[in-house]
């Protein structure tokens, strides 16, 4: 009984090292809702010395089965060693995170002012030291990652389209530049391997979260998600970054994320208030982190609130899509602002109570003393609320 036992007992062990080392960092069913992380990473960096361990353990009952078992048993056992190898093959060259999606092998850029630009895309805009670049989220919400420079500034895009949200990040650990690689996920958010170290990262804070470098954190770059022909009133010289025609497939796959049109059960938006998938407008000042429900801000067009000492002013486009947080104190002095549509044609407009000063929703004086004053933005980001109050514990909710 020894030897089919240790048998059994191996190529189980096997064939769940190969399974788990990517089922926990991978959305299969079951696998995000657990806190597996470290064991994922334990697998993941001991593989070999796992398979080691398990073919030491088989090598010699399965010997002795090939050579003088019967011929159900040499049969059993030839298929069970097609499944292992099937498995080894899928879960290490299909089912791998960097396997299925890839880097972009061409960026360019054009003047998103141009014509053949489709204006109504949604981006993550960059803009540092005088120069903007735009980078559409149907794009990188493939890649997950775009690494790149703005204003001569190295900057890494990055974007999870299962928890919906954008972040952009400086690529630089303890002043050394560096390369990742798109590894799995944790809890549905998109995780990042760096190659130095070997570090999981992820995506939504720039925290690496398990390995070497657990509790470093990435600098982050302002961002801001809108669309592209709002993003151009503020920046009317921004490049666009293209779609490499490589990825053509993989783009179109995503066509229709902008506007939630896609019917995948991983992307795709609880229109209720506060559900799982819900979208919320998440806003984090030092740790003090509050989560705004979105579909409030696009019926109301504006919130007012403050958070941790900032008075925050929220608004969104008439197009449901752009949304801006912003210091409602310009200069120090807080403001107080009511919808404005007394100027037909042009949209919501803003007014404030102090100065009764007429302003953009993007937080530009348009008319009134304060004219020309423009209201700085605060860091916020579009996220599904299950994403939001998992990497948020402490998060509250926006009235």
């Amino acid at each position: 009984m020894r030897k089919p036992l240790l048998l059994a007992a191996g190529l189980f062990f096997l064939l769940a090292a190969e399974i788990l080392k990517v089922y926990f960092i991978m959305p299969f069913p079951g696998s995000q809702q657990s806190n597996t992380i470290g064991i994922a990473y334990f697998i993941h960096r001991y593989i070999w010395l796992l398979r080691i361990a398990g073919w030491a353990v088989v090598i010699l009952p399965l010997l002795h089965y090939l050579r003088n078992g019967r011929w159900w048993q040499k049969g059993i056992l030839g298929i069970v060693l097609v499944v292992y190898a099937l498995v080894v093959y899928a879960f290490n060259f299909k089912f791998l995170a960097d396997k299925m999606f890839y880097q972009p092998q061409t960026k360019l850029f054009a003047a998103a002012s141009g014509d053949s630009i489709n204006k109504n895309e949604l981006v993550i805009g960059v803009a540092i030291n005088g120069r903007a670049k735009a980078y559409p989220i149907e794009i990188i919400g493939y890649h997950h990652q775009v690494k790149d420079t703005v204003g001569n500034t190295p900057v890494m895009v990055t974007y999870c389209t299962v928890c919906r949200t954008g972040r952009v990040y400086s690529p630089f650990v303890n002043g050394k530049y560096e390369t990742f690689r798109l590894v799995g996920m944790d809890h549905f958010n998109a995780m990042f391997e760096d190659a130095s170290t070997k570090s999981w990262w992820r995506q939504e804070s720039g925290t690496a979260i398990t390995g070497q470098l657990t509790g470093t954190q990435l600098p982050e770059i302002p961002s801001r998600q809108m669309r592209l022909a709002d993003w151009l009133h503020l920046y009317p010289n921004s490049l666009v970054l293209l779609p490499d025609t490589t990825f053509k497939k993989q783009y179109d796959d995503l066509k229709g994320y902008d506007i939630d049109t896609l019917h995948s059960s991983l992307e795709k938006r609880d229109s209720a208030s506060w559900a799982f998938k819900s979208w919320v407008i998440g806003v984090d000042i030092k740790g003090n982190a509050k989560a705004y429900d979105w579909n409030v801000l696009a019926a109301k067009k504006l919130m007012e609130d403050s958070l941790a000492g900032v008075p925050l002013l929220l608004t969104m486009e008439d197009n449901g899509q752009t949304f801006y947080a912003l210091n409602r104190a310009p200069g120090g002095r807080v403001l107080h602002f009511e919808a404005d549509t007394t100027v037909k044609g042009v949209g919501t407009l803003l007014a404030d109570k102090e100065t009764k000063s007429v302003w953009r929703l993007n937080g530009v004086c348009i008319f009134g003393p304060l004219k020309d004053s423009t209201l700085q933005p605060v860091q916020a980001y579009q996220e599904f609320w299950h994403s939001w109050q998992t990497f948020h514990p402490g998060t509250k909710k926006g009235e």
